[in-house]
């Protein structure tokens, strides 16, 4: 029995929900990370579920498990406690007993807030647990209902009504930072349009103009999703708003411009990048919301295969060499990066990056920033950094034979490289970067590893059931009868905790593809991406599709989100395993 002082993990162990070696791995988490919970880390490490740790946590303190999904808050208990009050420790009033009210937490150990709860409201408080973001969750729909505004609903009042957005928008156009919320409808509507997208678990907030409307999509979990859109004649506010808090040139309407915001959403701060290009129509807006919560991963949540896992962290701890990480705009690419540099920030190390842009801000670690106004870019910055004597090196991207180059030099003279490429998988990365100018052969020296990502949705863990895929939809995928024996396929029916749509949250599914001597030698003799890959699957790579398919076997993911993100070859046949 592995003992943690968390007694309730004993009861996750009974239940055999995580097992003695994934109890260990949360318990050194949580010492690393002072701030989170042998809980939190299960949840984080995908070893048990919320709903999982909060129920062993309720029968080890004898305490009420409450399922939010089943229970609906009456207005009158949600009356009784203030919005800011429930927002700030997480708590939700759930029903009363005479003079006792009762009290949803999701800390059974956080006294010092039922003592405060006691002390506002003058009268004795019970308590029943809930995961925190089941609460959170509660608390944006029960004071939503009473007290709040969404961003929907103001779009509609905006729709039913004719209101003058003139004086508006030159009161923006001449404010630093805006005027008052209170005076301005469309100050208002930004600042809910970015906390409802938060909220949602959007990455990023896309303003699109057409001839006669405004487009407004979020999107969630790789997959765009449309909301009630403004009138066409909020355009002009609606930018003009945004810039201000971009520090952008209002005035500029003809060139692309990027800029940042900084913003606080409830006890979050996020950076939101902006990108702004002119289109037929008018301006197109698109704002990445950067949450530095999606930076604290660890390798083993990458989605990374036991073997996978092992392997690249034996890779990240070579003293030299390139690790490549290829994929399209948005599959994960930085995670993964700042993963291994995580894992690697010791006070022993010095690690430098050269990023465009900085995305996150990571302490410990050096980062430098193109700027391509003054002549910064990638290689100016690598021939600097070598000159600071750093054990590792990040560069945000190899995008030319300079920086391909000087990265290679970088590795030759006893530095481990990360960077990224924009190809379709592993072995195509090679072909890549002979095409750009780098000899064959300095490639095959330098290079180590080639890993190859993409991000499908995965299964709400809620309401995910299990079912029988159709035999013919089995057999397309290339999945045989014999590979199906112990298989737990499953779906998410939909609920309100993945929105209706049966998926929440992203894992990778990932090709890993290492430069051992014979891919090396065939590397040397100029071979195409198609015998590499012939080679590489030969010698034990897994690629894109038969680790997708390899998680839908688990009941991880679907066959559908494999087929979004990874096509079937006919290198794949027989190798689904």
């Amino acid at each position: 029995m592995v003992t943690t002082g968390n007694d309730y993990t004993e009861i996750l162990l009974r239940r055999g929900i995580v097992s003695p070696e994934q109890l260990r791995e949360a318990s050194q988490m949580a010492r690393e990370q002072s701030e989170m919970s042998i809980g939190d880390c299960l949840t984080r490490l995908s070893y048990a579920s919320g709903e999982e740790v909060m129920r062993a946590m309720a029968e080890f303190h004898n305490m009420e498990y409450v399922d939010l999904e089943e229970v609906r808050i009456p207005e009158s208990m949600v009356e009784l406690i203030p919005e800011s009050v429930a927002r700030e420790n997480t708590i939700l009033p759930m029903d009363e007993d005479g003079d006792s009210l009762k009290v949803i937490v999701s800390d059974p150990n956080d006294l010092e807030t039922i003592e405060k709860l006691r002390f506002i409201l003058n009268r004795p408080i019970t308590t029943a647990l809930s995961p925190k973001e089941s609460i959170q969750h509660a608390i944006n729909q029960s004071y939503g209902q009473i007290e709040g505004e969404s961003a929907d609903s103001m779009l509609q009042e905006f729709t039913d009504t004719a209101i003058d957005f003139t004086e508006t928008e030159e009161d923006l156009l001449n404010s630093e930072d805006g005027v008052d919320a209170d005076s301005a409808p469309i100050v208002r509507l930004v600042q809910m349009m970015i906390s409802e997208a938060v909220q949602l678990r959007a990455s990023d907030i896309h303003v699109e103009p057409f001839e006669n409307r405004v487009r407004i999509r979020y999107r969630i979990d790789g997959v765009l999703t449309e909301r009630d859109s403004p009138p066409r004649r909020l355009l002009a506010a609606l930018l003009s708003r945004i810039k201000i808090l971009a520090k952008m040139d209002i005035a500029e309407r003809r060139r692309p411009q990027d800029g940042r915001i900084k913003v606080t959403v409830g006890a979050k701060e996020l950076d939101l990048r902006v990108s702004v290009i002119p289109t037929s129509h008018g301006q197109s807006v698109v704002m990445r919301i950067l949450d530095k919560e999606n930076i604290k991963i660890g390798i083993r949540q990458l989605g990374l295969s036991e073997h996978n896992f092992k392997v690249f962290q034996s890779l990240i701890k070579r003293p030299n060499g390139i690790i490549l990480v290829t994929g399209p705009t948005g599959s994960g690419k930085t995670t993964t990066l700042y993963a291994a540099l995580n894992a690697l920030n010791k006070p022993d190390r010095k690690i430098i990056t050269a990023e465009d842009p900085v995305e996150y801000y990571l302490p410990g670690i050096n980062q430098c920033e193109v700027r391509h106004n003054i002549g910064l870019d990638f290689a100016r910055i690598i021939r600097s950094m070598l000159r600071q004597a750093p054990n590792i090196i990040l560069v945000g991207e190899m995008r030319d034979s300079e920086t391909a180059s000087m990265g290679i030099q970088a590795s030759l003279t006893g530095h481990l490289v990360f960077s990224t490429l924009h190809t379709n998988d592993a072995p195509s990365a090679v072909t890549r970067m002979t095409d750009m100018g780098v000899p064959n052969y300095l490639v095959a020296s330098s290079v180590i590893a080639i890993m190859a990502q993409r991000l499908v949705r995965v299964i709400c863990s809620r309401c995910k059931q299990p079912f029988t895929p159709k035999e013919s939809t089995l057999e397309a995928a290339g999945l045989t009868p014999e590979m199906c024996e112990g298989a737990k396929f499953m779906r998410g029916r939909g609920c309100g905790y993945c929105q209706k749509s049966g998926y929440r949250g992203r894992i990778a599914i990932i090709e890993q593809m290492i430069l051992d001597s014979k891919v090396r030698e065939m590397i040397f003799e100029n071979r195409g991406s198609d015998e590499l890959r012939r080679l590489a699957i030969s010698r034990g790579m897994r690629t894109l599709y038969s680790d997708g398919m390899r998680k839908v076997l688990d009941g991880i993911t679907s066959i559908e989100e494999v087929y979004r993100v990874a096509k079937r070859t006919e290198q794949d046949e027989a190798v689904v395993v």
